[in-house]
């Protein structure tokens, strides 16, 4: 069926079809070439950062990203979210660390920092901290406690593009950014995603993982003649460096990309009145309405449930369900992590219990699309259905 509300609506435009087919007539060289380039320096420019490298998916980004942590920093912990998508908690299992959860904050969703900062050891590698649907998780205490400890901040922007801290964007702050442009987030190229860094070394590392590891990709040129050297039996078009794999994107998915970023801002800042025009009219009694929205650029309207409640959670989701409104229960990622399979026989059972914040969502919170072309008096009315659940 079709809804009324719907998670995403037109996050692919006419104009952005237009660019695409206007490229394609040219029958261009379509695998990762001039496009891709423009696209991550426009998008480096855009963010504020000296490098970024376009893949084909924020997961692939996330993978990629503890790749190159493993490779510089070596192996040990990374405290990760127990609200966060799949892909970067699989990334830092599939790279051999082993992942320490922190419950989350319930005014923003992102991780707990005073749980981040008691979790921190000699062990831990780095902290791969996720601001979920578009809130700001970072503080001056969280970003001066890793740096007197030299730990590097991993950022999952991949839902938050545009959300900021002391008026700097979200993923300008850590040794690396991730970013997601899947078609239902801020900006889509329908599958993709981003690496975004300061740090040279790190780039270069990230380049040779988006393509199979090989030496040619670094922009070094130090380093390519370092590996020639002392590998003088292979030919240096065919040197890996890492145990990587193949995780370009294509000039298609680059078009629609630059296509999209043109009018990124203007479209935040509708999402940006939408919540606040949700928050305003949403029933307080029923639902939290006290979220951090300092520095927030979100997507969605987060729906949670001020009591863990069962019988107005099943009334709300009959009421959603007629209505026509898209949900998705658990917010980010289906909710706690922790009570995920792929995580058997790698946590203690029962250890879900532990976190009870993430708990309360995993049960009682839902996300609600918002998008720029989602009108006020719709707004008003989605509130009114809401609210009219029987308490």
């Amino acid at each position: 069926m079709g809804f009324k509300w719907p998670l995403m609506e037109d996050n692919v435009t006419r104009q952005d079809l237009d660019a695409l087919i206007e490229f394609l007539k040219g029958m261009p060289r379509l695998t990762q070439s001039a496009n891709v380039q423009a696209l991550e320096q426009e998008w480096s420019q855009w963010l504020g950062v000296k490098h970024s490298v376009f893949v084909n998916s924020g997961a692939s980004a996330n993978l990629i990203t503890m790749g190159a942590i493993k490779q510089l920093y070596g192996g040990g912990e990374v405290i990760v979210p127990t609200l966060t998508w799949v892909s970067d908690i699989s990334s830092v299992l599939l790279h051999g660390f082993t992942p320490v959860f922190v419950d989350i904050n319930p005014r923003n969703l992102c991780m707990d920092e005073d749980q981040v900062i008691a979790k921190l050891t000699d062990k831990t590698r780095a902290v791969f901290l996720t601001y979920v649907q578009g809130f700001n998780g970072l503080s001056e205490r969280l970003l001066s406690e890793l740096e007197k400890r030299g730990i590097p901040l991993i950022e999952d922007v991949c839902e938050s593009h545009e959300a900021n801290f002391k008026g700097r964007k979200l993923g300008s702050y850590g040794l690396a950014s991730n970013f997601s442009f899947y078609f239902a987030h801020h900006m889509s190229t329908v599958e993709g995603g981003m690496v975004c860094t300061n740090d040279d070394a790190f780039y270069d590392a990230i380049r040779m993982y988006r393509s199979h590891g090989m030496v040619r990709e670094a922009e070094s040129a130090q380093l390519r003649t370092r590996f020639a050297a002392e590998n003088p039996e292979l030919s240096p078009d065919f040197i890996f460096a890492f145990p990587a794999f193949n995780v370009r994107s294509t000039e298609i998915n680059a078009v629609l990309g630059r296509s999209q970023l043109k009018r990124l801002d203007s479209c935040n800042e509708r999402r940006r009145e939408n919540f606040e025009l949700f928050l305003k009219h949403i029933d307080p009694g029923k639902y939290r309405t006290d979220f951090d929205l300092e520095g927030s650029c979100n997507y969605a309207f987060n729906l949670v449930l001020n009591a863990p409640d069962v019988a107005l959670r099943e009334r709300l989701e009959k009421t959603m369900r007629e209505a026509g409104i898209e949900f998705r229960r658990g917010s980010a990622g289906g909710g706690n992590q922790l009570r995920q399979p792929y995580l058997k026989g790698i946590v203690p059972d029962g250890e879900w219990a532990n976190y009870p914040e993430v708990e309360h969502i995993h049960f009682f919170g839902y996300y609600i699309g918002n998008y720029p072309s989602l009108a006020a008096e719709r707004i008003i009315e989605l509130c009114q259905v809401l609210n009219s659940v029987q308490g």
